[in-house]
């Protein structure tokens, strides 16, 4: 959430940005009852030593009545407290001032391309054709047994999937590579290997929502009896892995990658994406989150895009970097960067990566804060960025390297992990 002096001292820009991430919040009211509450503490703090005097005098009198007094305000103050934590709760994060301005994903704007669109002697087919006829995406047999939105991943293209996933993690545990990937970017940011996670996929309620990552039982899988619900991302519990903590400065940056299958209910998704495996209940992907100085978040966000496009020329797979405007992007977000792959079979570009750059708006909730080396402790900032979604990978690689007969080309890239193989026939 954001400081609430900041949100005194900058009510008209909290306002423009409550109003241009289309969210409803009465700052007024928020700033009376924090008044409010900020008087009560205080005659609670009066009353309390006034307490401690008559327990010196021995006025049992006086300490009997200042007792119901304080009982009275305490019980006031609960109120308004509960009041005040939930008004700053509904205060979205301030954008950057590079965000463009927009009610929807119409506002958002493509900063660079990269790759050309690949030409084709012959009409290129979807994804879900392709796993079909190669009998390495089975999507009918998933939905007799487990329903719409499933699908098996099998053969040759299961062990694409881990050959993306060990290609990356050869990239993160690579301190050279990572170094040339920030110089070529022009990125001044401590260079540092991630730290493979593989991190648990369910998540307590109350975690989450430290997380800002709002997840409705319309969206998320619930167990409310077990007080747990399933993650739709690694970064929900990579994000609280220092919750509740103080680092040291001179240990920032603090850079996580982690590897999880992810759950989304996709209840508010009817009719969209109902082929193949784009949009689907159960995927996996690898996530990147990372804590540093704020004075390096925007610089970290952009070496976290200079990482993901990386992969993506890598793997030769042609893409867009896209700025979110204020109405697409996230509530706890600053600034969101997201990366678009071509689609051939589609014929147009999909989103297969989001960089997303909270500040303090996240680590302020998680209580996650930086100690400096002159001794003041601060929120740090935090970031959180796709790597690669395994399922939209594979579809791009699908649907860029499919030939005439039907077969698919492995990215060069890929090659060496895949037992030098490089193609895939029908099985």
């Amino acid at each position: 959430m954001l400081d609430i002096k900041f949100i005194k001292e900058n009510k008209d820009i909290v306002l423009v940005a409550i109003k241009n991430k289309n969210r409803n919040v009465d700052v007024d009211e928020l700033l009376s009852v924090y008044e409010r509450r900020k008087s009560i503490k205080q005659e609670v703090d009066n009353i309390n030593q006034k307490r401690n005097e008559a327990a010196k005098s021995r006025d049992a009198e006086k300490g009997s009545q200042l007792k119901k007094e304080l009982e009275t305000l305490e019980n006031d103050f609960a109120e308004l407290d509960k009041k005040f934590i939930s008004l700053m709760s509904k205060v979205p994060n301030v954008p950057s001032i590079d965000t463009p301005v927009g009610k929807d994903e119409k506002g958002n704007k493509v900063i660079r391309s990269w790759g050309e669109i690949p030409k084709f002697d012959f009409k290129p087919k979807e994804h879900d054709e392709l796993g079909e006829d190669l009998g390495i995406i089975d999507i009918e047999k998933a939905g007799t047994i487990s329903g719409s939105r499933f699908a098996y991943i099998k053969g040759d293209l299961a062990l694409l999937q881990f050959a993306v996933l060990n290609f990356c993690l050869s990239v993160f545990n690579n301190k050279e590579k990572l170094e040339k990937i920030a110089k070529e970017a022009n990125i001044t940011v401590p260079v540092t290997k991630f730290i493979p996670v593989i991190p648990p996929v369910f998540i307590r309620p109350a975690v989450q929502n430290r997380m800002a990552r709002f997840m409705t039982p319309e969206e998320h899988y619930m167990f409310p009896e077990d007080d747990l619900m399933l993650i739709g991302s690694a970064e929900h519990t990579l994000g609280p892995l220092h919750m509740d903590e103080i680092i040291d400065e001179k240990d920032l940056p603090i850079r996580y990658v982690g590897y999880s299958t992810a759950f989304r209910r996709e209840a508010g998704s009817h009719g969209q994406d109902t082929k193949g495996i784009i949009r689907q209940h159960q995927f996996d992907k690898l996530e990147m989150e990372t804590f540093c100085l704020p004075e390096q978040s925007l610089q970290e966000q952009d070496f976290l895009v200079a990482i993901q496009e990386h992969f993506l020329r890598e793997l030769g797979l042609p893409h867009q970097v896209v700025i979110i405007c204020t109405g697409d992007m996230a509530f706890p977000d600053y600034r969101q960067i997201d990366l678009e792959t071509w689609m051939p079979g589609q014929n147009r570009y999909r989103e297969t990566h989001s960089a997303d750059l909270t500040t303090s708006f996240q680590s302020r909730r998680l209580n996650t804060k930086v100690r400096r080396s002159d001794g003041k402790i601060e929120p740090l900032h935090m970031n959180d960025a796709t790597a690669m979604a395994m399922g939209r990978t594979l579809v791009a690689i699908l649907e860029n390297y499919q030939q005439s007969d039907r077969s698919i080309k492995i990215p060069e890239v890929l090659q060496p992990y895949m037992g030098g193989q490089k193609i895939i026939a029908k099985q």
